[in-house]
């Protein structure tokens, strides 16, 4: 029997990478997907996977910074699905940078994505959970929340905030029989990390004792299994998918 079968996910920053792969997992664990993505390019394409997998999807391209926007789309997706039962908040962004050089912008642009997108969807969803005294929230981290990087004070500080914000709603929700995780890759391949010099990749290759890069289907397999009924004694704790680099 299908994991997910019969279950709605929403997924952000599913248009393409860890997104993408999780969205298409699901899928084929028989859920239904709603695909959130910054571009209606993005967010569609996936759902028309999903759709060829046999399953419903929708997409919606929005800023998951956006309060309003956030609100409005989750409205329309509990209209046009009926129910929320799993949410991913896997949207997030690099905007690199030295301390000394690291500008506003770059700053609140990582911190309103990564983070504050996750509160935003985690809130407009919240209600739904607890009505149906069900669900499952999941909130993709990093191992850079645990370990700090240089040139990425940003990243590193919406990524460990996350993993605080994942073990408070936890506790909060808890009685109402919802999960809240949340998964901290390593080094995974996708095309945010594909632009790295190749010497930066072999530095970081030599420190993951597996001697390989991750790919997104080792974060989605992780996400299916907190996804479901497997994980219903799991909440509050960080999954680290990282071939032991930080262990």
């Amino acid at each position: 029997m299908s994991l997910l079968a019969n279950q709605v996910a929403v997924v952000t920053g599913a248009g393409r990478g860890i997104g993408r792969a999780i969205a298409l997992r699901f899928a084929a664990e028989g859920a239904d997907v709603v695909c959130v993505s910054r571009t209606a390019e993005n967010a569609e394409k996936v759902a028309v996977e999903v759709r060829a997998a046999g399953r419903r999807a929708w997409a919606h391209a929005l800023d998951v910074a956006d309060a309003a926007a956030v609100q409005g789309t989750v409205a329309q997706i509990l209209e046009a699905a009926g129910r929320v039962d799993i949410l991913v908040n896997n949207a997030g962004i690099t905007r690199d940078g030295l301390l000394m050089r690291l500008s506003d912008e770059d700053w609140d642009a990582v911190l309103n994505t990564n983070l504050k997108g996750a509160f935003l969807f985690t809130r407009a969803l919240s209600r739904s959970f607890i009505k149906q005294r069900a669900g499952r929230i999941i909130n993709v981290a990093s191992v850079i929340g645990l370990i700090g990087n240089p040139g990425q004070c940003n990243y590193a500080a919406s990524k460990a905030a996350l993993l605080g914000f994942t073990k408070s709603v936890a506790r909060e929700l808890a009685t109402r029989g919802i999960t809240v995780n949340a998964l901290a890759p390593g080094f995974i391949e996708t095309d945010m990390t594909g632009g790295l010099a190749d010497e930066i990749k072999q530095r970081i290759l030599h420190q993951v004792p597996l001697g390989r890069f991750g790919q997104p289907d080792d974060i989605a397999h992780a996400a299916v299994f907190l996804a479901s009924p497997q994980a219903s004694y799991i909440t509050g704790q960080v999954l680290v998918v990282d071939g032991g680099m930080v262990m």
